[in-house]
Parts: structure tokens; C-alpha cells; sequence
């Protein structure tokens, strides 16, 4: 069975699923119920020397109906509506009954974080990750940071940066890098009242979960190929396959949150043992063995040279890539159980081996 505990910035968690900055980590109970659920460490919800004014409503599905795990939301969300004073009593200390590694959270400027980040550390926290979420002064917040605590600090960078610039010139400060916040702003309109989903101003909000993935995993592999400090990634990861993918592109662990607004608080467990699964049976003894595995590859042009062909053995004749296939390459004879691709109709475009549920299509 592989070992899915991870180390890292002096910091030791069960496993690589960590919660999120966010309403899925709104207080103590709600981090404790996060513990409960599988989760392998925790981050608490960004707090500040006020607490927020949540506009309602503050949360909307990106498509009516469709709310699972593999879809987005926008949200108006802002930092939290609980006093600091509330968490340093109180939340801080819920969550550390735990048992596990707490990352608290913390925003926005420089004399801001001076201010109660000391109060965060003697509440018991054992590191404390910044979010500056556009607001810029990624470098003066670190220091000021790193002068008022001794506990290892993450800086959590927004997509609309340059990543890799940014974290370099973190680097020296910070003992690693968060990455991504959400992307936007965006906007969705109820077309029944013609009003914006959102009661944020000018009814915009921010993109999170499965549409976000592929900007963050873009982040964290640029990020990983100019820092050594470690990676947390976070940004659409719904199930293993996801978290595998952030840490062959060189993360440490994963945050969720989307996922878990949507699910609850068991699918960090899932996450966790799909991960657990994936490795075993793979034959990877720990996550330390696909760390980064990715990065090799990705400055290197990747060439389809040979048509698509199937493992017989592993299709389930589903019926995704005839459907998917524009070029009509692919065809399905259900009588003989048998998926036939026409290789001089087949053009390399890929898209048939990346909608297979089964890894039964492959290619050189």
C-alpha cells in the first residue's frame, strides 16, 4: 500500500488533500468536519482586521442544473464575515483539537498582516498562508511577514499575474507558493429576471472548480520550473486523477474547494484514496515518486505520430469517441464487439484518447 503522507516547509500532513481558503472552511466546526471527512491537513478561511460584508446572494452554478463536482461556480465570496478576534478564541482552536497541521490565512496589506499575524501564531496555528487576490504587494506583504512570525508562510497567487515572475521574486521570504485563486471577474445573467446571479457589484464574481483546472495546472508547472520552495495547488481538483496530474507538474499537495461546497466534506477522504489506489496500482510506493514527473516533458514538443488505436480489453464500447471523433474515424460494430479506427481518416488531433473514460485508446 503507498504511503500518501506528505512533508514539506518543516510542516507534516496524513495525506496531500488539504482543505481550501474558503467557505468550505468557514469556521472551526466546518474544519473539524473537514478532518472528519479524510482531509489530510487544513487551511482556514482568509481572515482580516475586519471581518467581511458578503454581499447576497454571493454563490451561483456556472450552468442552471448543473451543480456536481465536474462543473464550475462563480462566487462574490470575500474573506471572513467572522471577526479575527472570534477565530484567534475560538476557530483556531476548534480546528487544532483536530490533530491536524493548520494553515491559517490571512490578508491583505503589509500593516494588515503585521497587525494580527503574531496573534495567529500564539493562537496555535501552524502556518500561515497570504492571499493578496489582486491586490498586488506580494513582495512588501512576505516581508512583512517574515518579521513578525517564525511559523513557515505560502504567498497564494491569482492566475491574472505572471506566476513564475512572482514567485521567483517571492522566493527568498516565503517557504512556498499557493497557486491559483479564482479567475475572473465573470458574470452570469438569470434569464428569467434578466438580473445578474450574483448581488455583488455589478453582479460579478469569481470562476472556481473544474473550469479552472487547466489555467492551474498551466501556474503550478510554470511556478515549479523556476522555484525550489515547495507547491500547494489549488484550482478545479475534483477527484484523484486531478490531484496526480497538479503533482506530476510539480505540487506538494492539492487544496479543494469547490468539490467540497458541492459534496461535503467527505471528498477530501475520496480525493485521498483515489490518490492511494492510483499509485498502488501503478506501483508507486509513496506521492514522492511522481513529484514533478511531468515537468521533463513539458518543455519538450509533444508529436502524435501514429493514428489512434484501441485496447480491445479495456473498451467498453461506450460509444464517447465515435461521437467525438469530427473526422469520422472512428466506428463501432457492436455485433462483433469491436471499435474499428481508419488510420488514413484519423488526423493525430488526440481528442478521442483524452474523452476515453477507460484508457483503452492510445498512440505514438
Amino acid at each position: 500500500m503507498a504511503d500518501i503522507g506528505v512533508e514539506f516547509a518543516g510542516l507534516s500532513f496524513r495525506n496531500p488533500v488539504l482543505t481550501a481558503a474558503g467557505p468550505a472552511a468557514r469556521d472551526g466546526k466546518t474544519l473539524l468536519e473537514a478532518a472528519e471527512g479524510g482531509v489530510g491537513g487544513l487551511v482556514a478561511k482568509t481572515v482580516s482586521v475586519r471581518p467581511a460584508d458578503v454581499p447576497k446572494p454571493n454563490m451561483a452554478a456556472i450552468q442552471k442544473g448543473r451543480v456536481g463536482s465536474r462543473r464550475g461556480i462563480l462566487n462574490a465570496e470575500l474573506w471572513s464575515e467572522l471577526p479575527v478576534e472570534q477565530w484567534l478564541e475560538r476557530e483556531y482552536s476548534l480546528a487544532l483539537s483536530s490533530g491536524l497541521t493548520l494553515i491559517a490565512s490571512l490578508g491583505y496589506t503589509p500593516e494588515d498582516v503585521a497587525q494580527i499575524a503574531p496573534k495567529i501564531e500564539k493562537a496555535g496555528a501552524h502556518a500561515l498562508e497570504f492571499s493578496t487576490h489582486y491586490v498586488g504587494g506580494h513582495v512588501e506583504i512576505a516581508k512583512a511577514l517574515r518579521e513578525s512570525v517564525d511559523i513557515p508562510i505560502f504567498a497564494k497567487l491569482s492566475p491574472k499575474v505572471d506566476v513564475a515572475d512572482v514567485a521567483k521574486s517571492l522566493e527568498p521570504y516565503v517557504d512556498g507558493i499557493v497557486g491559483i485563486n479564482t479567475y475572473g471577474p465573470c458574470l452570469r445573467i438569470n434569464i428569467e429576471t434578466g438580473r445578474p446571479m450574483l448581488g455583488s457589484e455589478a453582479g460579478e464574481g469569481w470562476m472556481s472548480g473544474a473550469a479552472l483546472k487547466p489555467i492551474a495546472l498551466r501556474c503550478i508547472a510554470d511556478i515549479a520550473q523556476v522555484v525550489k520552495k515547495p507547491i500547494i495547488a489549488v484550482g478545479g481538483v475534483s477527484d484523484g486523477d486531478d490531484a496526480i496530474e497538479f503533482l506530476m507538474a510539480g505540487a506538494s499537495a492539492v487544496e479543494v474547494c469547490t468539490a467540497a461546497v458541492l459534496e461535503g466534506p467527505t471528498v477530501y477522504g475520496r480525493i485521498a484514496k483515489q490518490i492511494e489506489k492510483w499509485l498502488d496500482d501503478h506501483g508507486y510506493d509513496s506521492v514522492d515518486d511522481i513529484q514533478g514527473m511531468a515537468l521533463k516533458h513539458i518543455s519538450k514538443k509533444v508529436e502524435m505520430r501514429s493514428a489512434s488505436r484501441v485496447d480491445m480489453e479495456k473498451c467498453t464500447l461506450c460509444g464517447l469517441c465515435p461521437k467525438s471523433c469530427v473526422y469520422g474515424a472512428i466506428t463501432m460494430n457492436r455485433e462483433e464487439e469491436e471499435l474499428l479506427i481508419d488510420e488514413e481518416r484519423c488526423e493525430r488531433c488526440g481528442l478521442c484518447i483524452s474523452v476515453c473514460p477507460h484508457d483503452a485508446l492510445s498512440a505514438d
